[in-house]
């Protein structure tokens, strides 16, 4: 999908849709807007139901302050023009109230986005507003004060944040990001200290890498274009069910010896198209289009592992709460868990680039599933589902483990159960 193509009406209601179902915000809270290039504001409507948001009840305010549409500007639509008079590179503002991004608004907090390296590049600095009446002047005045200093991102006290970007998608995806942060955050701290990563170690992240030749495509096979309908099917499933986020998360399927697909990078997940996956052919990239920056890194697991028919990389807040703390995850679950992930081990940040056949030898009969140090999960499979299930399975076994406290501590499934397991399920 090209959301640059869309009406602004079109683009407010399909981001309000991915912040509703994404439970980002209620029936009622949160606002959206974008500023066209004739100085229109669009904007969400006061009081309409945004799960059942539609087109036409976006609102246009004329830059005269005549308003078209079927019902009232939101009544949060002082500060949305605020920031824009002080930010004109700015043309979208995003604002909604995500309980872990409420939960550091009423603490006097902001989240460390040092604990992943994309989110930090994705986010940039961070401020916090004071507190104001909502819908007042002093509010937007609060607000478009911080956004002057330059950051992108603000924190509203005792109200939620603000985004803003040079088009909706990314002021979305700020603020998509930085609630992944801090619902990770709040696990992570609920179980150990949490890592952050040094200015070196971001640094090295944003380096740019070697990309690898280009080739053209004489035809696309059958098999081919199976797996690339799969890998997006799979992509969107994740973002609906918060495996991944829009700005992350990497798919890949092999296809043969040396012969692999891959979803592309600085794309939006959630908007991803078959024609947007990047076939890999004996190290070589399918013209016109950017792999992922890991693609030597699955190019180097699918050479030393023939047996593995897919890899995913993927950010979920349950399981990465232990990627940025030096907490071990236990599969020791219940049997599901232990059958699928077997043992996780972590695999330190530098690997990731740096050393991918490293990270590759760290996978093994006995360790499919990866916790890359402040920045991912990894899981392998037979093929995309099986891949695909050992992530959602890790997610899962992580959010229970993550609630345990509340109950006791963890009566892990004792050794001589786990050689039954193995004996039935996995030595078979």
């Amino acid at each position: 999908m090209n959301f640059e193509f869309l009406h602004p009406r079109e683009q407010i209601v399909a981001i309000m849709n991915r912040i509703y179902i994404g439970e980002m915000t209620t029936l009622s809270g949160g606002n959206l807007s974008v500023l066209d290039e004739h100085g229109e504001l669009w904007i969400t409507p006061a009081g309409v139901d945004k799960g059942k948001l539609t087109p036409g009840d976006i609102v246009c305010v004329k830059p005269d302050g005549s308003v078209e549409g079927a019902h009232a500007p939101s009544s949060e639509y002082p500060f949305h023009r605020a920031i824009y008079e002080k930010r004109p590179d700015l043309r979208a503002v995003v604002h909604t109230h995500p309980p872990a991004l409420v939960a550091y608004s009423i603490s006097g907090e902001i989240p460390d986005t040092h604990i992943i390296p994309q989110a930090n590049k994705i986010c940039g600095p961070i401020r916090y507003a004071p507190y104001a009446l909502p819908g007042s002047e002093k509010l937007g005045e609060n607000i478009a004060e911080t956004f002057a200093s330059g950051v992108n991102i603000v924190m509203l006290e005792n109200h939620g944040v603000a985004c803003g970007g040079e088009n909706l998608l990314e002021a979305y995806q700020r603020m998509e990001t930085l609630d992944f942060c801090a619902r990770t955050l709040i696990h992570a701290r609920g179980i150990g200290k949490v890592q952050v990563l040094s200015e070196e170690q971001l640094e090295k992240f944003t380096e740019r890498q070697h990309q690898l030749p280009e080739f053209a495509v004489g035809y696309h096979t059958t098999e081919e274009r199976e797996a690339r309908q799969q890998i997006v099917e799979i992509v969107h499933r994740a973002c609906d069910r918060h495996l991944m986020i829009s700005t992350e998360g990497v798919v890949s399927a092999r296809l043969g010896e040396e012969r692999f697909l891959i979803t592309p990078t600085g794309m939006d997940r959630r908007g991803l198209q078959i024609q947007d996956i990047v076939l890999i052919d004996h190290n070589q990239r399918e013209k016109g289009k950017i792999p992922s920056r890991s693609v030597y890194l699955h190019q180097e697991i699918y050479r030393m592992h023939p047996e593995v028919g897919s890899v995913i990389t993927a950010q979920c807040p349950n399981a990465v709460a232990y990627a940025v703390t030096p907490v071990a995850f236990d599969s020791r679950t219940i049997p599901e868990s232990y059958i699928l992930l077997r043992d996780v081990p972590k695999v330190a940040f530098d690997t990731l680039y740096g050393n991918p056949e490293g990270v590759a030898r760290s996978i093994t009969e006995r360790s499919p599933v990866l916790l890359i140090e402040n920045d991912c999960v990894l899981t392998t499979g037979r093929n995309v589902l099986q891949a695909f299930d050992r992530l959602e399975v890790l997610e899962y076994s992580a959010r229970a483990l993550l609630d345990l406290p509340r109950l006791g501590s963890l009566q892990a499934i004792d050794e001589d159960r786990i050689r039954e397991i193995e004996a039935k399920f996995l030595n078979a």
